[in-house]
């Protein structure tokens, strides 16, 4: 059976763990066209052929870096021999909710838990007897949060806690509900909330963003080296992590930074761009902890740049304004303050201005390409790639693993 010209797209959400450091991707295999109930079965065969190319071909497991990778499995998905081609220890197979609980599926849970493999039950909502023999194998639960009300939150969580399984709270999409997660014990959390925070209004700018905001316009009028140390050298913990990024695996280079004034030469101002709006994304003490909103920047940018690359090839200007738009599309979430605040305080081009106060020209759209690949929507990711002659979607795959990869090595230590 061939499934030639089916378009399936990769998408992520990111999961993280109770001090909102990032545990895992949720990885969203989704059809680039709406299905119907007579094609269900094949599609369910056509997304397992194409979970186990990607971590073949895309390098998929590669790209998850440290981090676990969330797979949905149906009962069909979860009875195919495909998923023991996939790596045991990067993978937490979740049993949809619509599974029926047969012997059958159980005996094959209970395999696949022998083989090594994480499982977690999905969409969780009220604790049901049917439910009893998954909750002596499965190794998470996740909680869908949007049916249930304060109390039916509290009555489910507590009939869970009897059992072995860690609790994952799905769909939090505010702070309130992250708070009363984290107060009733659960260990991990996804939804909008951590991707899409409320924007805070009349928050300022930190004096360290704006310093940075200040760099950020030096860099592009190309001042002066000296004008640039001078600014950084009035935020300690900002050069701290400007030292650790540009020192990064991620950053490629075969000598260590010793000094700001080293890293401006080194890299070169293109590079120094980059690293100076990386650094947006991290604590301005010097913390070690690599945020989940700096790793989603970090593989916006850096897909959007691949992108660019693949559209326009050798137009390295391109891919500048690329990366600068899926970065500087994350900064209102970041800082909590209106785009037209930020962009008042730096000079951007025309085009990556129009992307970002309205998805207009080529880089909206492939800004709302990201945005789709991160929400896992297919269909709408195929309707955009239309619009962008030159991609599909097996490009659009190759170019988000890499973009994960690199993202993945974003504050680790280049001890070569």
């Amino acid at each position: 059976m061939s499934y030639q010209g089916e378009e399936i797209f990769i998408g992520r959400q990111p999961i993280l763990g109770r001090g909102h450091e990032l545990f895992a991707y949720e990885l969203l295999f989704r059809s680039g066209r709406q299905k119907n109930s007579a094609e269900v079965q094949d599609d369910l065969q056509a997304s397992a052929s194409v979970i186990s190319h990607a971590f073949a071909d895309l390098g998929v497991e590669q790209a998850l870096g440290p981090y676990k990778g969330f797979i949905n499995c149906d009962a069909s998905l979860l009875l195919s021999d495909l998923l023991e081609a996939l790596p045991s220890d990067k993978i937490v197979l979740e049993v949809l909710e619509t599974v029926e609980i047969t012997a059958e599926i159980v005996e094959r849970c209970r395999a696949l838990k022998a083989l090594g493999y994480t499982l977690a039950l999905d969409d969780f909502v009220n604790y049901e007897e049917k439910f009893r023999p998954l909750l002596d194998l499965v190794d998470i639960v996740k909680v869908d949060l949007m049916p249930l009300d304060a109390a039916g939150l509290e009555a489910t969580t507590r009939a869970l806690q009897k059992w072995p399984p860690q609790l994952l709270a799905e769909k939090v999409d505010s702070r309130e509900m992250a708070d009363t997660c984290h107060a009733l014990g659960y260990s991990y959390f996804q939804g909008y909330y951590f991707a899409k925070p409320t924007i805070i209004a009349g928050k300022k700018l930190g004096h360290s963003q704006l310093s940075l905001m200040r760099l950020l316009g030096l860099v592009l009028e190309d001042a002066e080296t000296s004008l640039l140390e001078s600014v950084l050298k009035a935020e300690p913990g900002l050069t701290v992590n400007l030292m650790r990024l540009t020192n990064s695996a991620a950053a490629g280079l075969r000598t260590t930074i010793t000094s700001i004034r080293h890293a401006i030469a080194v890299l070169g101002r293109r590079q120094l761009q980059r690293w100076l709006q990386l650094l947006l994304y991290t604590s301005p003490s010097g913390n070690r902890v690599v945020s989940p909103l700096l790793q989603l920047a970090a593989s916006r940018g850096r897909l959007m740049e691949l992108l660019a690359g693949k559209l326009h090839p050798g137009r390295g200007d391109f891919e500048d304004m690329a990366f600068m738009t899926g970065i500087m599309s994350l900064m209102p979430t970041l800082m909590s303050v209106s785009l037209e605040e930020i962009l008042r305080g730096i000079e951007i081009s025309t085009g990556v201005r129009e992307a970002l106060e309205a998805h207009g020209g080529e880089l909206g759209t492939m800004l709302k390409l990201t945005e789709a690949l991160e929400a896992g929507d297919g269909p709408g990711c195929s309707e955009i790639t239309r619009q962008l002659p030159g991609l599909d979607a097996t490009t659009i795959n190759t170019c988000l693993a890499q973009a994960l990869a690199w993202a993945n090595n974003i504050g680790r230590e280049n001890k070569a």
